[in-house]
């Protein structure tokens, strides 16, 4: 345990130094900053005036409301905000990492070369989609009549959490396959596109789309399926159970096929 704690503190202490030098970098432009944040921003705030022409001309989407809807769709920015700050250079592993043979300097390090994949970059435009997020939860939250005590707070950190670690497994999972295919970002582009799903209630899918995106790519358990058990729609165990079971199980998932793909490296001069 004792030298658990001691590696953990060691990349921790590690990614904080990422993570200080590259805002350093990052806010030299301020200009750069506040416009790619205000980017993501209004991209993702943009599906909300849709919703609300969508529901001018009907009375609820498959049984539920638009308040309900709009709820759904700002917990679905949290967990795809904290990926996309934390975890985005996996679009770059994917893209050219293999392929122009930049793995190579991952290698010489003595540092795991996942963790330094992660802290390639840490992505502040992200903070656009997670303030959308916190924006559409909090309007939505009294008109929905919703309280949380402190077991609820601490359950809502850890769906959010666990939606987090789907999207960035996902992500890992697609970016591995750049081991063997050399460049995998098209496939990774093809399979995240299907999490704009997960912002709307399964039921209004067919049901081998519902079905694919919850135990294929399990898109819904990042927002649908886990916001639904605060809007009194699913038992605990389907939407909280589910939720923390697919995490693991995705991230397992990734974690494997990174590992067997790493072992299978020959560096770019062979």
């Amino acid at each position: 345990m004792n030298k658990f704690l001691g590696e953990l503190k060691f990349y921790l202490s590690l990614y904080r130094d990422f993570v200080a030098q590259y805002w350093k970098t990052r806010m030299a432009s301020k200009i750069d900053f506040f416009f790619g944040l205000g980017a993501f921003l209004a991209t993702q705030a943009g599906g909300v005036p849709l919703l609300v022409f969508v529901f001018r001309s009907i009375p609820d989407l498959n049984g539920w409301s638009l308040t309900q809807v709009l709820f759904i769709y700002g917990f679905a920015q949290l967990p795809r905000g904290i990926d996309h700050v934390f975890t985005d250079y996996f679009w770059g592993f994917a893209e050219h990492t293999i392929i122009e043979g930049e793995y190579d300097r991952y290698l010489l390090r003595p540092v795991s070369p996942l963790f330094q994949v992660v802290a390639e970059v840490f992505q502040a435009d992200g903070l656009g989609e997670i303030l959308v997020g916190i924006i559409m939860i909090g309007l939505t939250f009294g008109p929905l009549g919703l309280h949380l005590s402190v077991i609820g707070v601490i359950v809502f950190c850890a769906l959010v959490l666990a939606g987090a670690v789907i999207y960035s497994s996902i992500k890992l999972f697609f970016a591995s396959l750049a081991f063997w295919l050399k460049d995998s970002f098209p496939l990774l582009q093809i399979a995240y596109n299907f999490a704009e799903f997960a912002k709307y209630p399964e039921g209004i899918f067919f049901r081998p789309v519902s079905w694919f995106l919850t135990f294929a790519l399990p898109f819904m358990f990042t927002a649908f399926i886990p916001a639904s058990w605060f809007l009194g729609r699913g038992s605990w165990p389907w939407t909280v159970g589910g939720t923390l079971a697919a995490a693991a199980v995705t991230a397992s998932v990734a974690a494997f096929t990174w590992k067997t793909g790493q072992s299978r490296y020959d560096s770019a001069g062979n």
